[in-house]
This record gives structure tokens, C-alpha cells and sequence, in this order.
């Protein structure tokens, strides 16, 4: 499950927020080109005491949040908050310091591999399917590319994943993988629009895993946690396997709400399912690890090293940090755009980039504002939080104007 832009995109499929700098520049954050006087000071709504802060204190005080919210302002924390149980059980509480499953929020880490080894010149991002991989018919192999792939228009569809199988290893969820975006089919054609919210939308981003895979020789994991986290300074994150999600102390469990109104833990009840009709049945604690298209896990203090890592050239130059971001489609609505991965959009006049994403017991997003030189990180790992209006209140904060939803929203 996917959260995809708060304006225009129906609600069942929560929210992404996304934007940038400028097109130009879009990660340019509160140096040139990124209105000043704004970038100057910190919004008066996003510190200790301020209304979001008075916000979160009284959904956690309601029982409505569990979780980590944090803001920051060019790269120093001006809020952290953390509320409810990482583990019930155990009876550790939320901290600066936990991680949780991100979700699809965690989709941005493969476009920056992709980018990497674009920028090395390992690939390109016009290249076929068949530049790379093989077993795949001609009219995906010789017209898809990896463009395509990472802005959702490859035209493909797969079949459902079995929600109910249960893995047990990396290399069962690899063989898995690899028999699953084989039976991709073209159904639309490629570049002509958005598949994203097809069910098997996500192969496409497999395939592009995949390709990553075969051009550094490693595994997609051990690529991202090289390239991607330890570069960034990301050590509390990883694709964490089902056996840490059960052990290490850090990691949050996923609390899923029953038909009885009951929250359970998924992975410690990896024959319970979700109740929700968008998710019907479904428990991350069966997948043993995730992969390219969700299901990593990052602490909050470890997005905001993300998204300075992404801004100060430490994961990519300057010109394929703006590529990352840049906007490649047009959006459901005149300010929203598509990204690599991800939806952009412009909110109350300032750009913003980045990734939501959620699930039985998961809910997560992470949002650059390059205009305020902001980023805010809201983690959470129960169901029923009020995602989108946790958003809608950090966006309201940090552009310094109430951030209305879409109608019908």
C-alpha cells in the first residue's frame, strides 16, 4: 500500500507530500536560488510549544499517535517527539532512536542507487530492460527502460503477491521476486501515463532492483546499505529481516487493528491479518525482509540525514540530485507533479519533495521543504493515526499557511 500525493489522489491511499527546490534546482535547500527571507528563520509554528508541537501532545494524549514526529531546520533537530510503545510486549517505549517500517516511503532509496550508477556511468536511464536483464518478452525487454520504471509509466502489470505465503529467507524472497516480475505483462503503453496505483504496479520497481543488482554485482540490499545508508551516516536503518524486527530493541513492532477494534502484534501473530478493506488479510511480518518497492526501516533522525545527504552532494552531484527530484509528469492537479519514486508538489507557494508510505500497523513520510530549509519526519507504528492530518498540520507549520485538502478528500 501506497501513499500518493494529498491533492487530487483518493483517500483510501493516504498521502505522500513531494516537491522541490525549484525545477531548476530542486535541492538547492536555503542556499542561492531558494527564497532567502524564508530560508532565514525558523517558522515560529514549528518549535517546542508551537501548534503543531500542541497538535501532537494532544492526539498522543487521546491515544490517537504512536510514534515519532521530528522537524528540523538545515539539518539541526528543532523538534522531537516520541509517544507510545515500539513494543507492547517488552514494554519499550518510542524514542529519537527507533525505526520503523517505512513502507513505500523507503521507495526514494532505489532511485538513488539507480542514480549512482547513472552517475558513475554504469547505466543509463534510457536504457531497455534488455540492456541488463534477460527472460523478459521483447516488448517489455527492448521498449521499457528504467525511466520508465522509476516514474511508474512502464505500462506493466503483474500478479497479486500472495499476501498469505510466509518467507523465511533472503534468497526465498529473491527467488520470489525474480519468478514474480517475470510474469509481468504489458497492459498500456510505455510513457504514456502513470500505472503506479495498478496492484503489481510495484514489479516495475523489482525490475529495476534487479537492474541494480546486475550492475554492481551485489545484492539490492547490501547495495543500499553501502550507498545509501552508511553514506548518509543512516546506522539505525536497514532492510531489517523478520528476525531482527523480533529481537533488536530499536526496531517498532507493527501494532494491526482487528475487527474486534483489538490491535495485535504482526509479527508476533504472522497468522493474524489486517482487518482494513484496502489491505485485507495482509501482515508485513510474513515478507522476512522487504525490498525496492517498500518495507525498509529508518529511525526519524536517520531521514533527516538522508535529505541533507541528498543536499549537500554526499549521494549525488548536484546535477543528479536535481534529476532525482526534478518533476517528469504532470500530477493529478495543476500543483502536483511526479518524481522518481515519488510525488513533488507545490503547497501554499513553496516547493516540496518526498515519500509517504503505509500498511497493517505502518504509516510513514518524510518531506523536504527546500524553500524553509526544513524536513519533517512523521513515523508511526499503529493503526488509526490521523496520517494525513499529522501532514496537513507539519506542512501548515513549517509553510507558515493552513494546507487545505483535496475535495472529496
Amino acid at each position: 500500500m501506497t501513499f500518493d500525493s494529498v491533492r487530487g489522489i483518493a483517500r483510501r491511499r493516504l498521502v505522500a507530500w513531494g516537491g522541490l527546490a525549484a525545477v531548476a534546482a530542486p535541492l538547492a535547500g536555503a542556499g542561492a536560488g531558494a527564497g532567502p527571507a524564508r530560508a532565514a528563520s525558523l517558522p515560529r509554528d514549528t518549535r517546542p510549544g508551537g501548534a503543531y508541537d500542541r497538535y501532537l501532545a494532544r492526539l498522543a494524549a487521546e491515544g490517537a499517535f504512536s510514534g515519532v514526529a521530528m522537524l528540523a531546520h538545515r539539518g539541526r533537530t528543532v523538534l522531537s517527539r516520541a509517544y507510545g510503545m515500539a513494543d507492547r510486549e517488552r514494554r519499550i517505549r518510542n524514542h529519537e532512536g527507533t525505526a520503523f517500517n517505512l513502507s513505500s516511503a523507503s521507495q526514494p532509496f532505489l532511485a538513488v542507487a539507480v542514480l549512482q550508477l547513472a552517475q558513475r556511468g554504469e547505466l543509463a536511464l534510457s536504457d531497455p530492460v534488455s540492456a541488463h536483464l534477460t527472460g523478459f518478452p521483447p516488448e517489455i525487454a527492448d521498449v521499457v527502460t528504467l525511466h520508465h520504471l522509476l516514474t511508474g509509466t512502464s505500462g506493466l502489470d503483474a500478479p497479486m503477491p500472495d499476501w498469505q505465503r510466509v518467507f523465511h529467507s533472503r534468497s526465498e524472497v529473491r527467488r520470489n521476486i525474480d519468478h514474480w516480475v517475470r510474469q509481468a505483462t504489458l497492459v498500456g503503453v510505455p510513457g504514456a501515463g502513470s500505472n503506479g496505483h495498478r496492484p503489481g504496479g510495484g514489479a516495475g520497481l523489482a525490475i529495476a532492483a534487479q537492474i541494480v543488482e546486475t550492475v554492481s554485482g551485489g545484492t539490492f540490499w547490501d547495495y543500499v546499505h553501502e550507498h545509501v545508508f552508511r553514506r548518509s551516516g543512516m546506522t539505525g536503518s536497514a532492510y531489517y529481516t523478520r528476525d531482527q524486527w523480533l529481537t533488536d530493541e530499536h526496531i517498532a513492532h507493527p501494532y494491526m487493528r482487528q475487527a474486534d477494534r483489538s490491535l495485535i502484534d504482526a509479527v508476533r501473530h504472522l497468522d493474524r491479518g489486517s482487518s482494513d478493506p484496502n489491505t485485507p488479510g495482509r501482515n508485513p511480518g510474513r515478507a522476512f525482509i522487504g525490498h525496492a518497492s517498500g518495507d525498509g526501516f529508518a529511525t526519524a533522525p536517520d531521514l533527516i540525514r538522508f535529505a541533507e545527504a541528498l543536499n549537500d552532494g554526499t549521494l549525488l552531484s548536484r546535477p543528479y540530485a536535481d534529476l532525482f527530484a526534478g518533476a517528469k509528469l504532470p500530477g493529478p492537479d495543476p500543483t502536483s507533479f511526479a518524481a522518481y519514486t515519488m510525488p513533488i508538489s507545490i503547497t501554499n507557494g513553496q516547493w516540496m519533495i518526498g515519500r509517504g508510505g503505509g500498511g497493517p500497523g505502518v504509516g510513514a513520510n518524510w518531506t523536504i521543504y527546500p524553500d524553509t530549509g526544513s524536513t519533517g519526519v512523521i513515523l508511526t507504528n499503529t493503526d488509526g493515526a490521523p496520517l494525513l492530518d499529522i501532514c496537513l498540520q507539519e506542512a501548515a507549520a513549517v509553510t507558515g499557511a493552513p494546507v487545505t485538502p483535496p475535495p472529496g478528500g
